[in-house]
């Protein structure tokens, strides 16, 4: 009897979810007009500007907004057949990769003229940095760092909340709050952000975006959350969605548990 009660036991915590990652919920400080336009699939802070990268074949760029009201400043459309996807700033460039074509583009920062191209496999999705190296995705639970100056691989980490791998992860932002740095990401089709050590993929926790957006205010289903963007000097974080009509800046999460989702 004993034993088969250790083993029923056994069976049902083995059922439950391992250590799974506190959720803090999103709080909105105040809403930025945006474009419902921007298939929004890279997205940046810097110097009072938001660098945004927007996807679709024949409609993608790359777009420089002022930070304060969402004006466009400056635009370089990306030429058919490429599906735009993550940019990331490096000293005076900006990349950006592309969806499905493996094909890379560098652009002088300041005027946004293409000045080269670079190449990779698989998939381009989301693209960060450190002051060292690139963090990249591909819409798997894998993140790939890379040599800024290359482009080639490094290391690699695999996303896990608990036991479970995360997938799909999107957009990325590298922020260093005072925390030794966490990786944010956002998960295609999800209205959550996950924060992720980048030592070893753990989810150290979630940020909840549920009803951020309402319903009537998406252009369609794929108006989905994405776009995260730091500004470190004034500890700002904002976030965006594809077509969306705003960007929110949002506060900085506590890491606090609220209930689980149902």
């Amino acid at each position: 009897m004993l034993r088969y009660f250790s083993t029923a036991l056994l069976a049902v915590v083995c059922a439950l979810p391992c250590s799974a990652a506190p959720v803090a919920p999103c709080t909105v400080v105040r809403k930025i007009p945006h474009s419902t336009s921007s298939y929004t699939e890279g997205f940046f802070y810097r110097d009072g500007k938001f660098y945004e990268g927007t996807g679709m074949v024949g409609r993608s760029a790359v777009q420089v907004l002022d930070a304060a009201t969402g004006t466009l400043l400056q635009e370089h459309e990306i030429p058919r057949p490429y599906f735009g996807e993550g940019i990331v700033d490096w000293h005076d460039s900006l990349y950006e990769w592309t969806w499905e074509s493996h094909t890379g583009f560098i652009l002088d920062r300041a005027s946004l003229r293409v000045v080269g191209q670079f190449q990779y496999t698989g998939e381009g999705w989301g693209m960060t940095r450190t002051d060292k190296e690139l963090i990249t995705s591909d819409g798997t639970a894998i993140l790939r760092f890379r040599n800024p100056d290359t482009f080639d691989q490094t290391r690699q980490i695999t996303v896990r909340d608990g036991r479970e791998t995360v997938q799909q992860l999107n957009e990325l932002e590298y922020i260093d709050a005072g925390d030794g740095g966490q990786i944010y990401a956002n998960v295609w089709h999800s209205d959550r952000i996950a924060r992720i050590s980048p030592v070893d993929g753990k989810v150290l926790g979630w940020i909840d975006c549920r009803g951020l957006l309402r319903d009537s205010e998406k252009v369609d289903d794929e108006s989905v959350l994405n776009g995260i963007a730091y500004d470190a000097e004034h500890r700002r974080l904002y976030v965006t969605g594809k077509q969306w009509p705003s960007i929110f800046e949002i506060a900085l999460p506590v890491a606090t548990r609220i209930s689980p989702r149902k």
